[in-house]
């Protein structure tokens, strides 16, 4: 409980068998959150097992994609509060109190991986990475009129219960592209949005989204794609 508010936590899951276990226990460890959702998203590994030894609830999720799998565990979760975050030792518990700050004057607060000083050595955000993000989540802020924003990629966020029923069935993206409309459909209620640096470390395993050059350009051409749809909508 955080100010007399349940809090859950959302964790996609896809092969993360390595740490799974420690990202569950990490987050649990903060002493604010009661539940901890895991979304088993068709993991050809032991990730559900491994799972499952925790505190965490696992529910799968069949629909294979980044975006189903959060959509998925934003429907599971029971909280007045929702934090979504990665369980591949990119993020630490411990920063969801940075986001918990700022839930009393805003609807969402998002992470952003920006502060130089936040990000770990071995940490997956080189300066292509990085510009690319900056230049996405500028485009989203300048024709979506929105708050300040310098990452549209970052999964470590909160949104209200209260804020999320406003949007909810109106999201649509099953990939990776996934967290931008979040944003968008935010701004679209007039919902008030901030970002707040959050610690970024070195992740467990590869990435399934931008483990690549070209996992990276197919991530961002669709958010592209997908901010200018709904400017022109």
């Amino acid at each position: 409980m955080y100010a007399g508010k349940s809090v859950s936590v959302v964790l996609p899951a896809y092969n993360e068998e390595q740490y799974i276990r420690a990202a569950v226990d990490d987050f649990a460890a903060t002493g604010v959150v009661d539940e901890i959702i895991v979304v088993d998203n068709n993991s050809r590994d032991r990730t559900a097992e491994e799972a499952r030894l925790t505190v965490a609830r696992v529910v799968e999720e069949r629909a294979q994609g980044y975006g189903h799998a959060l959509r998925r565990g934003l429907r599971e979760a029971t909280g007045d509060v929702i934090i979504m975050a990665e369980p591949d030792g990119t993020f630490i518990g411990r920063d969801v109190l940075k986001l918990l700050a700022y839930s009393d004057d805003f609807d969402m607060v998002c992470g952003t991986r920006t502060t130089r000083e936040l990000v770990w050595e071995q940490a997956n955000m080189g300066w292509f990475l990085r510009i690319g993000n900056w230049v996405v989540a500028k485009m989203l802020q300048l024709l979506h009129d929105g708050p300040s924003l310098s990452d549209c990629g970052c999964t470590l966020r909160l949104t209200h219960r209260k804020a999320l029923d406003r949007f909810q069935a109106e999201l649509t993206v099953g990939g990776s592209h996934f967290l931008p409309e979040m944003v968008i459909l935010a701004l679209r209620k007039k919902l008030a949005i901030i970002e707040v640096p959050v610690n970024y470390r070195g992740r467990v395993g590869e990435s399934k989204i931008t483990g690549s050059l070209k996992g990276t350009l197919r991530t961002g051409f669709r958010m592209i794609v997908l901010i200018l749809r709904y400017r022109l909508s």
